[in-house]
């Protein structure tokens, strides 16, 4: 299917360039907030501009995430493969704004107060360390990090399939260290990591039965 020159036409001019936008809109939106900020306009950061931008960027990294985790079970409930081809361009914006969240904390917050690189760094190492929810948060962007890098074609082929396969299953339990990273960085009990965490146990409980009902053998096969 995904080698008809009709649907090869679709996925180029039109479900690729459209999810791009949509991936987009966050990071141009938060873009264009700074930019009023700047230029002493109105604008929708709150009277804490820095700590909106954080959480923000932190938000977005997981949904795009839990989105990317979606994909294949709406490919299956639906039975539409064209889905598919969007699937690794979701993942890389979920890389990209997971680091765009990180360098935000690094810049704004610990490089300003530091006033040095080395400082920041220093900073970073001692919340990494002593903060659980910092642990999660850059634990999951670590094993973030080779699934951005070997999501593209020449780096499958290289790997081989089942080696690549067997590398980005690393995102579930990269999803459930962003989701623990959010809990633990919220205030009090609040909706926003409940409804990740939900949404995550839905998206790994679908993955769990269709992999317990793949090894099950089939009645007709136990039958004989």
């Amino acid at each position: 299917m995904a080698r008809h020159p009709a649907l090869r036409t679709f996925s180029r001019h039109v479900m690729k360039p459209l999810a791009f936008w949509l991936l987009a809109l966050p990071g141009l939106w938060l873009g264009w907030q700074w930019s009023l900020l700047l230029t002493g306009q109105a604008h929708d950061l709150g009277f804490n501009p820095i700590e909106t931008t954080h959480r923000f960027l932190g938000d977005t990294a997981i949904r795009i995430l839990l989105i990317s985790l979606a994909v294949t079970p709406i490919r299956d409930l639906t039975r539409w493969g064209p889905v598919m081809m969007i699937r690794r361009r979701i993942g890389l914006a979920a890389f990209w704004y997971a680091l765009l969240h990180i360098l935000a904390y690094l810049v704004l917050d610990l490089f300003i107060e530091a006033g040095t690189v080395t400082g920041a760094l220093a900073a970073l190492w001692r919340d990494v360390t002593d903060r659980i929810y910092i642990t999660l948060g850059m634990s999951a962007f670590v094993l973030l990090i080779p699934l951005a890098i070997t999501s593209f074609n020449r780096m499958q082929r290289w790997l081989g399939g089942q080696r690549w396969q067997g590398l980005h299953r690393l995102v579930y339990p990269l999803a459930i260290l962003a989701v623990f990273h959010h809990g633990f960085m919220v205030k009090g009990n609040q909706l926003g990591p409940w409804v990740h965490g939900g949404i995550l146990a839905v998206l790994l409980g679908y993955r769990l039965v269709g992999m317990i009902a793949r090894k099950s053998p089939h009645p007709s096969a136990r039958a004989s």
